[in-house]
Formats: structure tokens, sequence, C-alpha cells
């Protein structure tokens, strides 16, 4: 008897070659995008942070890296100004924010939609408008500062040192008030979004084992709204470090930021080589400091 061997089933066909490469060209374009627009400037201003000269007779590639450190030594107290402005409205716009998106993500119900149009309407107006509107608000013998002084707690700000002569323009106050103001929605809208993520039944078994309000928000509400508070820190945070439209619109001389050191140097002062190196210190610092909250955070899942 003469015994058939089954012909084995036919293995799946193999996706060809054409197919492989489909992934790979449809990231060409994205990859094309940042070599022209992110990594041909920044390898262009690293080349001009090590050249020496003037505008009249040309710079030259000169591998001057004591740019740097002169530039740091120069203008050090702007580098810590910033970073200090940039922290204070952070933590404001955390401390304004959270309660808000809470509000939204939980208790909104048919407003929801209403509320989130509200905190995207800032973006409908361009950022030097929402900043020039907060002069206009801000401005000596307007209603705020009648208001504030009334109460004398303009007297209080003048001791702690954050306004001075009973006005609010240039003074810090007005220049946090401006970063905080227009970086709110940026902290709102990624803690809406990760609160809108978490399950109700989690708090209702939280209420079922006998948790509190503040114990729920404790244990549940708040370590699981982490990644939305971790990417609005660092989305508020690094524009508002290197932000000079603020300072330069509601601060003084006294108020300004590396931002617009960088500004002064690249457009008035003409001098290349510093403000590049300006630019990558600025950029190397706000990285050491993002690296440093990212590991303490301990959160891998950014919204």
């Amino acid at each position: 008897m003469t015994t058939v061997t089954p012909t084995p089933a036919r293995e799946t066909a193999r996706p060809s070659r054409r197919h492989r490469r489909v992934p790979y060209w449809l990231l060409l374009p994205g990859v094309l995008w940042l070599l022209v627009f992110f990594v041909a400037p920044l390898v262009y201003q690293a080349s001009t942070s090590v050249q020496t000269g003037s505008l009249e007779d040309g710079f030259r590639v000169t591998w001057h890296f004591a740019t740097y450190w002169d530039a740091l030594d120069a203008y050090w107290p702007q580098f810590l100004r910033s970073i200090g402005y940039a922290a204070v409205a952070t933590a404001l716009c955390l401390l304004l924010g959270y309660p808000l998106a809470y509000l939204i993500a939980f208790r909104a119900g048919r407003w929801r939609t209403l509320l989130m149009v509200l905190v995207i309407a800032p973006f409908f107006t361009s950022f030097l408008i929402r900043t020039l509107a907060w002069k206009t608000i801000l401005s000596d013998g307007g209603p705020v500062v009648g208001a504030l002084d009334s109460l004398h707690v303009l007297g209080l700000t003048d001791a702690l040192g954050v306004t001075e002569g009973h006005r609010l323009l240039a003074t810090p106050l007005a220049v946090v008030c401006g970063l905080t103001y227009n970086f709110l929605p940026f902290m709102i809208l990624p803690l809406y979004t990760s609160l809108e993520r978490i399950d109700g039944r989690l708090h209702e078994a939280a209420g079922d084992l006998y948790a509190g309000p503040l114990t729920t928000f404790r244990r549940v509400t708040f370590p699981l709204s982490m990644p939305g508070v971790v990417a609005g820190t660092l989305l508020t945070f690094i524009p508002a470090a290197g932000d000079y439209i603020n300072a330069e619109l509601l601060g003084s001389p006294d108020q300004k930021m590396i931002g617009n050191v960088v500004q002064s140097q690249f457009l008035r002062v003409l001098d290349y080589p510093t403000a590049a190196a300006l630019s990558f210190l600025l950029m190397a610092v706000i990285l050491g400091m993002v690296t440093v909250y990212l590991r303490r955070a301990g959160t891998e899942d950014v919204v």
C-alpha cells in the first residue's frame, strides 16, 4: 500500500520588499522636515557659537569655545531670572489649571464643550495681542492697580519685592502674571486629557472602601493624573523659560530674561557667536532640568 505524504500547508506569503518599504516612505517627509528646519539650523548655530570676527569683517569658525564661558559669566543673572520666573509661572499654572481641568473632566456635564472652548479661546488671538492686553489691564491708574492699592495689597507686594512703587507694570509680578496667563492652556489641556481617562469606577471603589474625598484624590485621582501633570509642567516651563515678549512688554530692564538677551544680541548688538552660545546654554540647562525632572516624576506615560 502506497503511503501518501500530505503536502505541507503553504506558508503565509511574506510581504514583498516594496511593501516593507512603505512605512519608511511614509516617514520620509517628516524626517526631511526635521533635517531641513531643525537639524540644519541647529548645526549652523553650533558652528556660529564657535566663530570669531565681526559683521564688517565676517565671522570665521575658529573653535573659540571661550564664548560660552564669557556669555555665562556676563549673563548668569538673566539665566537665573528666567528659570525662576518660569518655575513660578509653572507652579501657578498647575495650581490654577488642575482644579479647572478636574471640574471639566468630572463635573462639567453638558457645559464641558463650552468650558473647553473657553480654555482654548486665547489661541484665537496672537501671543503679542494677549500680552499687550495685559499691559493695558495692569497699567498705572487702572482699575486693577486701584483696587489692589485700596486693599493695601500693593504695599505688601512692595515689601516682598515683587512690585515697586505701588505699581504693577515693570515689576516681576507683571512678568509672572503674563507668563501664567499665556501658558495656562498648555497646562489645562494635558491635565484634562489625563483626568478624563480615569475610570469613574475607581472613585466608586474608593468610596466603597470608606475613603473620603481627600483620600480618594490623594491615593487615586492625583497619581493617575501624573502623566498630565508631567506633560503640562513641561509644556509650560520650557517655553516660559525662553520667552522674551512678556518681559519686554510687561517688565523693565531689571526684569529682562535670557530670551531678551538672545534677541538683543542677534538683532541689535549683532554679536552672533554670543547669541548662539547663549541659546545652546539655555537649551543645555533646560534639557538637564527636564531629564532630572522626568526621572524624579517616575512616570513613563506622558500625555
